[in-house]
């Protein structure tokens, strides 16, 4: 775990890192072995553009314009984040319980339950098929682009497969779907069906769609470069569609910690149980986890390293977040960034690998010499 820690705290170097702050959480059963924070929550006043100049006194052409020392606000342990795209997981885990109730069947068409989603329904995409990323839907449709809800809604029920209905490609679009079927079925909203049946069970206090005060920053949102003109964000969801849709979105939305999260991981290692809550059975789990996987990739080296290949699985975040948590070693990684504070940058998944890379060997070659015996809090904390 020392190589772990030892990366984690060289991330946050230079004029532009590749985050500007970091939580990482790793732990093998009950025991914690790492929590550590390096860097700031929010390091940066923005970035240069056209609009900048006079919000910040930055330069015109995209360079971030950092705060200064006594206006930053440290990375701790206990940061929410904006946890994008590991929103997913919760709308998945959500479907599959109402899978276990019987309100769903994972190779029925969407058309059962929302037949108002018409373009789903006229090419037949079913339950698994969202799940799974196997719709043919295209990954992005510009929501935000339009001028009110209502003609968002309806974009997104009309869209159709615009690739092989079967084939996989990753897809926003998936779980928006997975929201209108979710909501008609249970007559609930996704945020409640998310506090009621995931996050209240498990204690998970601090997770919940935004806003979120306190959370860490993410991206200054101003023309030229932005798709829309809203300003440095803290605490309110970054994914524009999301933010489009009001915040509460199947794709994306959530807030959380990393002890929220470490939380969730120890409850599917566990078989759907955590404390005295349990949230799934524990052959739901194991089919959510088994590849393809459901809600889950499973197997990602390019994010997971050497953690793949033996059943593990998670996700990442378009923010800077990710999750994996291995079954065959009972161990999870929960890795915590706002790699788009001040704007976003080509991808890098190197520092995700080898954090990965790391537990994974730590694993192998046994506990590490006084490592922490604290456990995740249980229920209520």
């Amino acid at each position: 775990m020392r190589r772990l820690v030892r990366d984690v705290r060289a991330l946050p170097q230079g004029p532009r890192p590749w985050c500007a702050g970091a939580v990482v959480l790793a732990g093998r059963g009950s025991v914690i072995a790492v929590a550590e924070a390096v860097g700031w929550a929010v390091r940066y006043a923005g970035a240069g553009g056209s609009a900048a100049p006079r919000a910040t006194g930055g330069p015109a052409d995209g360079t971030p314009v950092e705060l200064p020392p006594s206006e930053r606000v440290p990375m701790g342990v206990d940061t929410p984040f904006d946890l994008a795209s590991l929103t997913k997981l919760c709308t998945a885990i959500a479907a599959v319980q109402q899978l276990e109730r019987g309100a769903l069947a994972l190779d029925a068409p969407v058309a059962r339950y929302a037949p108002e989603c018409t373009g789903a329904a006229a090419h037949g995409i079913t339950v698994r098929q969202l799940l799974t990323h196997t719709s043919g839907l295209r990954p992005e449709l510009p929501l935000y682009e339009l001028p009110d809800a209502a003609s968002r809604l309806r974009a997104l029920r009309a869209e159709v497969p615009s690739g092989e209905v079967g084939a996989y490609v990753y897809s926003d679009l998936n779980m928006l779907l997975l929201q209108q079927v979710l909501e008609r079925v249970t007559g609930r909203p996704l945020d409640r069906l998310v506090r009621e049946g995931i996050t209240g069970p498990l204690g998970m206090a601090a997770t919940r769609f935004g806003p979120c005060p306190g959370a860490a920053a993410t991206e200054d949102q101003r023309r030229p470069w932005a798709k829309a003109d809203r300003g440095m964000l803290r605490g309110e969801v970054h994914d524009e569609n999301a933010w489009a849709l009001g915040g509460v979105a199947g794709h994306a939305g959530l807030f959380g910690t990393a002890r929220d999260l470490a939380v969730l991981c120890r409850a599917l290692l566990n078989g759907g149980t955590y404390g005295a809550a349990r949230i799934l059975g524990s052959d739901s789990v194991d089919l959510m986890l088994a590849a393809p996987g459901l809600g889950f990739g499973v197997d990602q080296a390019w994010f997971m390293g050497e953690l793949a290949g033996r059943g593990a699985a998670g996700h990442t975040g378009f923010t800077g977040t990710s999750l994996v948590l291995d079954p065959a070693t009972d161990t999870f990684l929960v890795l915590l960034a706002n790699t788009v504070h001040p704007r976003r940058q080509p991808l890098d998944n190197g520092p995700r690998r080898g954090a990965a890379t790391a537990l994974a060997r730590a694993v192998a070659a046994g506990p590490p010499p006084g490592a922490a015996r604290r456990p995740p809090a249980p229920p209520g904390h």
